[in-house]
């Protein structure tokens, strides 16, 4: 493993664009300085890819074909990335590992895209520093080009972006009367048994034109969440403003982060110190999450050493640049005999944006949404080489392709849920989001 030491740097859309210009350019971003994220990860030109279709058999075992394309690295406690993985799963590709027909109707982008990445810049925002990291794998002239590449950046210069531009508002899918409706029917299914919580969606689309990246910075200025993310194919763009982990691997050591129980920000700081504390109480908002956790050690338990499983954080605050979150932590020690692939077959898509129990919750959202959710509420994420992995659960996540841009929104419902409430949080959740793009109206 070559290794070349670079400025520290916060301008880490300097380190993007310098490589934008080839094949799959990924960014998996800290989200800095507002985000709070610790790494940023940037790459391109993967060395082979792997695209997946809603129907592809056993996806996440060609993910681990893909992986061991690579030799294994020694594990560095300063590099979380040594050559690997990187790319997203959709939605759609956990209807399989849930004994579910496959859901073939037509997305933005791929049903799933990852490339097999030899070298990587990451900016290590704890540490203060910056590296480029090349596998063994990566040819001479890759490793030549790329360190001229990024010797000649001008890390204090503002970068110049092209244009983009929205053509029309966004569109809701679904009118409030539309919405509530659906809210109803899914409370008729909690009353009579089939879930506990199912968690529902809807989606807000607009045409645009120009380069969906120039968006992305304007997002990243307002909502950037720590796993945020920004990727380029030939078929369009997917820029994600996560706030959520889905499930960290270091070594054997696991560790997933669900979200649930959500309460929008107001411009007073009283008042919107007492909605955090509302949150924090609220019982509606705890039993969501409380739910999600107890599907998640079932996920894990799967997979993981008897006994291992653990929740050392519950109910904890998380604030952002639009909403409070409850945030839970759930650990455990894989297996030997099993690989990351392996958890994520078992435990996709995350609990926290299907409900419980989730297989039937999976049906009825399946039945209730209009549209398949594509890359929104999938995850976005890496595999390395030296036996790290992160990804996320792709909420606050746009795709990008031919002329128009698509996002998405909902919100977990249990039996005390109302459904003008629920619905007023799924605009609150997606709101800033969409005043930033709109921004770019013509």
């Amino acid at each position: 493993m070559q290794i070349v030491s670079l400025p520290y740097s916060l301008n880490t859309a300097a380190a993007f664009a310098a490589v934008a210009d080839l094949p799959a350019p990924v960014w998996l971003d800290s989200g800095r300085p507002i985000g709070g994220g610790r790494y940023d990860i940037i790459s391109a030109d993967p060395l082979s890819t792997l695209e997946l279709h809603a129907n592809s058999p056993a996806p996440f075992s060609q993910l681990d074909d893909l992986t061991c394309e690579l030799c294994p690295q020694e594990r560095d406690s300063q590099l979380p990335f040594c050559g690997g993985v990187i790319g997203y799963a959709g939605y759609e590709l956990g209807v399989e590992g849930n004994y579910l027909p496959s859901d073939t109707r037509p997305t933005d982008l791929p049903a799933g895209f990852f490339g097999l990445y030899g070298w990587a810049y990451i900016a290590d925002h704890q540490l203060g520093s910056c590296h480029l990291v090349f596998h063994p794998a990566c040819p001479p002239r890759q490793v030549q080009e790329l360190t001229e590449r990024f010797n000649s950046i001008t890390w204090e210069k503002p970068l110049n972006t092209a244009e983009f531009r929205l053509l029309a508002p966004f569109e809701h899918e679904f009118s409030a009367e539309e919405y509530r409706a659906r809210i109803e029917r899914i409370l008729e299914y909690i009353a009579a048994g089939d879930v506990y919580q199912a968690n529902f969606t809807q989606r807000f689309c607009a045409p645009y034109e120009g380069d969906p990246f120039s968006a992305y910075l304007a997002l990243r200025t307002r909502v950037a969440g720590p796993f945020s993310a920004y990727m380029e194919l030939a078929q369009g763009s997917l820029l994600s403003m996560s706030p959520e982990r889905f499930i960290r691997a270091d070594g054997d050591s696991l560790r997933t982060e669900p979200i649930k129980g959500t309460a929008a920000r107001v411009a007073d700081p009283l008042a919107d110190q007492r909605a955090a504390f509302t949150l924090q109480r609220s019982p509606k908002d705890r039993a969501e999450n409380l739910m999600i956790v107890d599907l998640l050690r079932n996920d894990f338990s799967k997979l993981c050493r008897k006994g291992s499983v653990r929740v050392p954080e519950l109910f904890q605050l998380a604030s952002f640049a639009n909403v409070h979150h409850l945030v839970s932590v759930v650990t455990g020690e894989m297996s030997e005999d099993s690989a990351y692939s392996d958890l994520l077959a078992a435990c996709f898509p995350g609990g926290s944006i299907t409900g419980a129990p989730k297989r039937r919750s999976m049906e009825v959202i399946r039945e209730l949404e209009s549209s398949p959710r594509g890359i929104y509420c999938g995850s976005i994420g890496y595999v390395s080489s030296c036996g790290r992995a992160d990804t996320n659960i792709a909420i606050r996540t746009f795709s990008a392709s031919n002329g128009r841009i698509t996002c998405a929104a909902g919100g977990g419902i249990v039996a005390d849920s109302d459904p003008a409430a629920e619905h007023r949080e799924c605009l609150a959740k997606v709101r800033l989001l969409l005043d930033t793009t709109e921004q770019f109206l013509r």
